[in-house]
Parts: structure tokens; sequence; C-alpha cells
């Protein structure tokens, strides 16, 4: 396959996918930061964003790239961070942040300082707090990623975000997904990819995975093909969803497998990897506040890619009416849940054991508990929670005494 590449040099178009995706990791690095940066006790935040396939920054109609995006948006949030601390009477915040930033193409490096460097003087001038050091190398990404992992070693960053928007897929190995992970807990990749390099990768590469994960649909080669040709069909979004998860869920604790949405076609993906739950949790949420942007085939409670034949799947797009239908299925999948895995559960290892799994909205979750017939939160001292959002990790979900729930 052709990987399409951008003419960054002539002004390079910025594609209607590309659009959403910078829209959802404009929104998830803003929270990203705002979360890390929550509590109190909190002075000084230290991070590295590694770019892994950066662009010049800046496309022809003017919009910004995905480096030109990390300096806003660290920008925006330390400014509403100290602007609450300050309003609250807490001590303000020092943020340090290595951006490195890489492209195979030198020219286009040379374009990306020259477009990041007036975002840079005018977000570090404004904001005394915010210091931004920017790392720039040209080769390929497996080529580069060696030095940027001692980069990151050697400044001894404990938060980690890397974006990974290639062409194809072939650029990044799983293996080298896997070693980045593998650097902390706090590590998060965003990875974007066209779901036929991928398929194309994988018959050539790992052709028995890939008819492992096809077999419950007892697909043969012929049949395979013709479906990828329907690539606008929904149940081609839930074949693809799945090969994507089974191929990633190594790499990571937890995969977000959602496509970017395009009715006219599910091609690109964005993938969220992260070791955990909360960051998934997040992530979820921020789908939900961009409605539309990504796409799942499947259910909408937990067990989201479970295979029933029996079950009517449905497109979940992280609007109002995904999260009608998921309010209705949490009922009743978190007890059946519960059931069937022992309880009472700590309610952060149950946060850990469904959200790789589930596409909710944490509120719609911490709801459907609270709002069970069969279910009670309890706090740690013996107490009942009465209202959702007063739900903690450190509580526990219990059924009551008396249950009205029959499993089958």
């Amino acid at each position: 396959m052709a990987e399409k590449k951008y003419a960054w040099e002539e002004g390079a178009t910025l594609a209607e996918h590309s659009r959403k995706k910078h829209q959802i990791l404009r929104e998830y690095f803003y929270e990203y930061v705002i979360t890390r940066c929550k509590h109190p006790q909190v002075r000084k935040f230290r991070l590295a964003v590694v770019d892994g396939f950066s662009g010049a920054g800046r496309y022809h109609c003017g919009s910004a790239g995905s480096p030109v995006i990390f300096v806003e948006e660290l920008t925006r949030a330390i400014t509403d961070i100290n602007l609450n601390r300050a309003l609250t009477n807490l001590p303000l915040v020092d943020i340090e942040c290595s951006l490195i930033l890489n492209d195979a193409d030198k020219n286009v490096i040379e374009l990306l300082k020259g477009n990041l460097t007036p975002s840079l003087i005018q977000s570090t001038s404004s904001n005394n707090h915010l210091k931004i050091t920017p790392h720039y190398s040209s080769d390929y990404f497996e080529n580069a990623y060696p030095t940027i992992k001692s980069l990151i070693q050697s400044e001894r960053h404990k938060n980690i975000i890397f974006n990974l928007d290639q062409c194809g897929h072939s650029h990044v190995r799983t293996e080298t997904l896997t070693d980045m992970m593998g650097l902390n807990d706090s590590v998060e990749v965003f990875y974007t990819f066209v779901i036929t390099a991928l398929l194309a990768f994988l018959k050539q590469n790992d052709p028995k995975a890939l008819s492992t994960q096809l077999s419950y649909l007892q697909l043969t080669n012929q049949d395979f093909e013709v479906l990828v040709e329907q690539a606008s069909k929904r149940a081609w979004l839930g074949v693809a969803e799945r090969i994507v998860f089974e191929s990633f869920k190594k790499c990571a604790r937890f995969v977000s497998p959602f496509s970017i949405n395009n009715p006219g076609g599910w091609r690109y993906w964005l993938i969220h990897l992260a070791n955990s739950h909360r960051a998934r949790q997040v992530y979820n949420d921020i789908l939900h506040q961009n409605s539309e942007m990504q796409a799942h085939y499947g259910r909408s409670g937990l067990n989201m890619l479970a295979h029933d034949p029996n079950e009517e799947k449905t497109l979940y797009l992280f609007d109002a009416s995904a999260r009608d239908q998921a309010k209705d299925q949490l009922q009743e999948d978190i007890p059946r849940f519960l059931h069937d895995g022992g309880q009472p559960l700590l309610v952060k290892d149950f946060y850990e054991r469904i959200y790789n799994n589930t596409p909710a909205h944490s509120d719609d979750i911490n709801s459907a508990i609270i709002g069970s017939r069969e279910l009670e939160v309890k706090t740690p001292t013996g107490g009942v929670r009465r209202k959702s959002s007063q739900i903690d990790t450190k509580d526990f979900i219990a059924f009551k005494k008396q249950t009205s729930f029959f499993f089958k």
C-alpha cells in the first residue's frame, strides 16, 4: 500500500480525520495536565512529550499541528491551574516539559523550528511558571527511539506521552510500543495508523494470529477480502476493532481500539495506550465530550467486544444516544460482573478490571452502581454512599443483603 506523505514544504492540507484526531489530542492533553496537577501538594510537574512524526507544525490553512497543540495546551493548562490556585490561596505550580520532536525529513524539522518558535516564545514569556525545552531530531522513528529513550531516562521523567502519528503502520513495531509502555507506570501513547496497512502487515508477518482473531466469524480468505472492500459497513468496523484490540493488548494494560469516525469508511485508527485505569477513564470521558469523533461497534456496557450472535450490536458514537444505551446495559452488566467475579470488591480493583472493556462514561458507570437495586457502595469505615459523585477508589462494592437480581 502506498503511504500518504504530507507535502509540508508546499503547505500540507489538513484532512478531516486529522482535524478530529487533533481535537481529541488537544482536549485530552489539557485534561491530562489538569488532572496531574490537581492535588494541592503538587508544586512542580515535570513531563516529557515525544512527537515521533512531528511534521512542520502548521498546515496550509494555518491550523496547528501536534507540536503547536502541545505548546498551546500546556500554556492554557498552567494558566487555568494557577488562576484557580490563586483564588483558593494555594501555592502556584511550575511545569517543566521536554518537548522531543522528530521527523524523518530534515527540511520538515527546519520548517517546524520556524513555526514553533513564536509559540514557544509567547508561552514562556507570558508565564514564568512554564518552561518548555524543545529537542529536535531528524531520523526514522525506530532509529531515533534509543536516543529519545536515553534522553527521557537521563532526565528522569516519570510522566511521558508519545504521539505517534504515522502514515501506514510498519514505522513503529509492537515491540517498540511494549518497550515504551515499560518505561514506567505513567507512560501513555497515542498511536495513529491506517487499518488496511495493519491488516497487510499481519497477513504477511503473522497470518496465524490474524486467522485466529477472525475465527469466530468463520470467514474464508475470500470472505475477508470482500469484507475489507466494504469498509463503510458497520460489521467491518466491529471486525477491525477486534483485530486492533487483539494486536495491541499485549503492549499495554489499557487499549482503546476505536476508529476515527467516518461513515464513508472506517479506515484511520487512533488508539490510546495506557498503564492505568485512570488514564483510560479520562480518555473515555474526553470522547464523550467530543462526540462522534471516534466510533465503536458492539456493546455499550461492559464486555464491549463480546461476540454474541443473539445480541444486537449498535454503533456507539459517544453521544447522548449512546450514553442512554450504555446506562441500560450497565444496570445489568455490573451486577452480573460482580456476581461472577466475587464481591465485595474494592472500587479501584473494579475499575482496573472493567475499563479496558468498556466505552462508557465514568459518570454513567458510577450512576449505574449507585442506582442499582442490588448493589451498595460502602466506605472503608462502613458508611454507605448515597451519591455517585462521592464514590472513592478506596470504597467497596457489595450486594445488598436482599437482592432481586436473577442470574442465568
